[in-house]
């Protein structure tokens, strides 16, 4: 059996780390990290910022609480043998570029796309499971026979691909493999994809992704607790029923009567009032999580509207920082206050559009408004930015603006990693009850 170690504490393994949203996700969830992968400067410079230390050349196994281990660098360089049977989660959002529909149909596949280095650290550690997140784009229709196949190869994770070999010829192998029962249990595992809105899980802002989550086969395991432990907490039927019977505004007393009119004439009227779903949250506005609600460590200041000009004043927590020249136009709209933000995006330069500008409470004469005033809107802040991704006040982002941006547009918001790090804990927990 691949398994050499006495369960003590859970462990795991990170590629593709980025900003440290889905380390800081799985730690929290109980594991122990014994090794950290990532290619990206800035990145790297973040994850030591917030404690993670080289690990070197030499391979050496973390004690409990030493440092997290991170190894700079291209994962394809990477050995994770001296690992095999120590690990029991292996997490990551394998770059997965986008494939034109002509492209995969003739297996010119993107060399850029790091699934592969996930099916070689399973081969070499042989975790007892897998979280990976990606982009939502992976069910478009004309992707998705290739998306069926990484799942097969992630079900099959020892079934290597000839170099010579074109994805679909590959793939055809794997699925002649899945009618038969020949492969041995510990190198084989069950697989499972869910399609999520993060905010259906209280965090401030939609965003959709694909989720897998597997498990090795020799571990038999209860599939409905899995299921059980990432159902959605929050909806958006129980945050318009909240606006409409007032709740939601007792939690932002300070908000001007007029703010609260606008948002109200902008609802749809003329339906009764929304009966929010038994048992789930509102989902959680930009406004909450700026006024620091729900265990956030309070509101953060106003930004003056005299200091957007790029300058850290040291009354302002680290990265509150105003940015200039922020636009509104068509396809570069703004995130509003009352509903989770946009899905904040890496951008080509760490930038993105729309998804980094926001509408403020304040008003200012406006000569194509009706009202003759018009809501002002500037940049939101990095520090902003990351109370939307869930990451905590106190992590250090490392880098120019950009760079800072573009690690939490990559990231995996903090509180949603955590949703699927516990239900991979509470299913390893109820094998190890049941062994």
């Amino acid at each position: 059996m691949p398994d050499e170690r006495t369960p003590t504490q859970r462990t795991s393994v990170e590629l593709f780390a980025g900003g440290g949203g889905l380390a800081m996700a799985v730690h929290g969830a109980g594991f122990r990290p014994l090794l950290l992968n990532e290619y990206v400067k800035h990145a790297c410079d973040t994850l030591e910022a917030n404690g993670a230390k080289p690990r070197g050349e030499e391979e050496l196994v973390p004690e409990p609480g030493d440092p997290w281990p991170l190894v700079r660098g291209d994962v394809r360089d990477l050995k994770m043998g001296y690992l095999h049977g120590k690990v029991d989660l292996l997490a990551g959002g394998p770059p997965c570029q986008p494939f034109s529909l002509g492209g995969v149909a003739k297996g010119d596949e993107d060399k850029r796309n790091m699934f592969p280095e996930m099916f070689r650290a399973i081969r070499e550690i042989q975790p007892k499971a897998v979280i990976c997140e990606n982009v939502r784009g992976l069910l478009r229709p004309t992707f998705r026979p290739y998306f069926d196949y990484i799942l097969r190869e992630l079900e099959f994770p020892f079934e290597e691909r000839d170099p010579e070999a074109a994805w679909f010829q590959h793939d055809a192998i794997l699925k002649g493999k899945n009618l038969c029962a020949k492969t041995q249990p510990h190198e084989r595992y069950r697989v499972y994809k869910f399609d999520v809105n993060a905010a259906d899980y209280g965090v401030p802002q939609i965003r959709h992704r694909v989720i897998i989550v597997a498990f090795r086969s020799d571990l038999d395991i209860d599939e409905a607790i899995l299921r059980d432990a990432i159902k959605k907490t929050h909806s958006e039927k129980a945050l318009l029923h909240s606006l409409h019977s007032g709740e939601y505004w007792d939690r932002h007393p300070a908000v001007p009567k007029h703010v609260r009119d606008h948002v109200m004439r902008g609802l749809q009227s003329g339906f009764p009032l929304p009966v929010g779903e038994v048992g789930l949250k509102p989902w959680r506005t930009l406004r909450d999580a700026l006024a620091g609600l729900d265990g956030e460590p309070g509101p953060l200041p106003p930004v003056r509207w005299d200091r957007l000009d790029r300058i850290q004043y040291d009354d302002m927590p680290m990265d509150h920082v105003g940015w200039p020249d922020a636009r509104i136009y068509p396809g570069h709209t703004p995130n509003v206050l009352d509903r989770p933000a946009k899905t904040v995006k890496a951008g080509v330069h760490g930038v993105p559009g729309g998804e980094s500008v926001m509408l403020t409470d304040s008003r200012i004469v406006g000569a194509k408004a009706p009202s003759g005033q018009r809501y002002r809107h500037r940049y939101m802040t990095v520090r902003e930015t990351a109370r939307v991704m869930t990451f905590p006040d106190d992590w250090k982002l490392s880098g120019p603006r950009g760079e800072k941006m573009r690690q939490l547009g990559n990231a995996v918001p903090v509180l949603l990693g955590e949703v699927f790090a516990k239900a991979v804990a509470k299913v390893l927990d109820d094998v190890e009850r049941r062994s």
